[in-house]
């Protein structure tokens, strides 16, 4: 009979009596063990000299030095603005970022989410709104449990509330009824509004909030006219207002990018804002401020949203309570309205 000359992991899990997967943790370190497991484990490594696997070791020693960070799309200002916080956080720990976009693809999420699980990053970051999918909410969960079990991090900006993960939390409804409530200053009392897919959470509660305000002051809710969350999205979505025939003084589109597009699709049929429209929009990427004239927007502090984020997915202590940190956006008024 030939000698065994190599000891594997599976080995020392057997002579310990515990899974594969705890042994793998004891031995590389990568999550809390009970104290009398990984005595049990270390014990059975040293009497069996097991020796682990160099290249295997790397692997998990880059993987925990690696955060994901899965939004919607990276090319858009809102998201690119909240990733560069996230980044220079990273740069100060010492961590790297891995950065998928999902276009806004429930399952494609879940699937970075799995890859992540598989690669052992150090932390989850989930970043832009949640999907109003109850077969979304129950297929993340069956990916994030195990992970989080294991020791993993796991943080969301911006996220549907069913999502029980420590959550940077923009005041979206609340920062669209302060908008709506500073454009009836102005005088305006006829809005329509450009929205993004209802099916977002951050669409629900921004349109929500609008619509609130405007109930609040006596008046009938606004038109609503729904596009893609893109600049794209703002053209097409204030072209088919147009076509129906304006009525409304203000529009109010969901994100800055849609009022961009709907900027131009204003253009393209002659009016003029403000002089014949006014629009806002909400996020105050930097591009609005340069546009002629610049835009009416309730602003967001992205890259410290970012900041934020990270600092929630790494932050020590218990984690038996989930973290909410609010962040409220603040209106300002541009030459876009009049």
């Amino acid at each position: 009979m030939t000698e065994r000359t190599h000891v594997t992991l599976q080995d020392v899990a057997t002579a310990a009596g515990v899974s594969l997967a705890t042994a793998s943790r004891v031995l590389n370190g990568t999550a809390r063990v009970r104290e009398d497991l990984r005595g049990r484990v270390e014990a059975a490594a040293s009497r069996l000299a097991y020796t682990p696997n160099a290249h295997a070791q790397a692997l998990v020693r880059a993987s925990n030095e690696t955060v994901g960070v899965i939004c919607h799309d990276v090319s858009d200002p809102y998201f690119s603005g909240i990733a560069r916080g996230v980044m220079r956080a990273a740069a100060d720990r010492d961590l790297l970022v891995m950065l998928a976009s999902t276009f806004r693809d429930s399952a494609r999420e879940i699937a970075y989410v799995s890859m992540l699980r598989a690669q052992r990053a150090r932390a989850i970051l989930l970043i832009g709104s949640g999907f109003e999918d109850r077969r979304w909410e129950r297929a993340m969960d069956v990916e994030l449990r195990p992970y989080l079990n294991a020791g993993g991090r796991v943080a969301a900006l911006s996220r549907h509330r069913s999502l029980r993960v420590d959550t940077v939390l923009p005041e979206n409804r609340e920062g669209a009824a302060a908008l709506a409530r500073a454009l009836l200053a102005l005088g305006h009392r006829r809005f329509a509004i450009l929205s993004g897919p209802a099916r977002l959470s951050t669409v629900v509660d921004r349109v929500g909030g609008f619509r609130d305000a405007l109930t609040a002051a006596g008046l009938e809710p606004a038109e609503v006219v729904e596009g893609a969350f893109t600049r794209e999205g703002g053209y097409e979505a204030a072209r088919t207002l147009l076509a129906r025939g304006l009525t409304a003084t203000c529009l109010f589109a969901t994100t800055d990018v849609m009022a961009v597009g709907a900027l131009a699709a204003l253009r393209e049929h002659g009016l003029s804002v403000p002089g014949d429209v006014s629009l806002a929009g909400f996020d105050d990427i930097p591009v609005v401020r340069d546009l002629t004239p610049p835009l009416t927007t309730v602003a967001l502090p992205l890259e410290q949203m970012g900041e934020r984020v990270i600092a929630l997915a790494l932050r020590d202590g218990p984690r038996s309570r989930r973290r909410i940190e609010r962040v409220a956006g603040t209106v300002i008024l541009r030459q876009s309205t009049a």
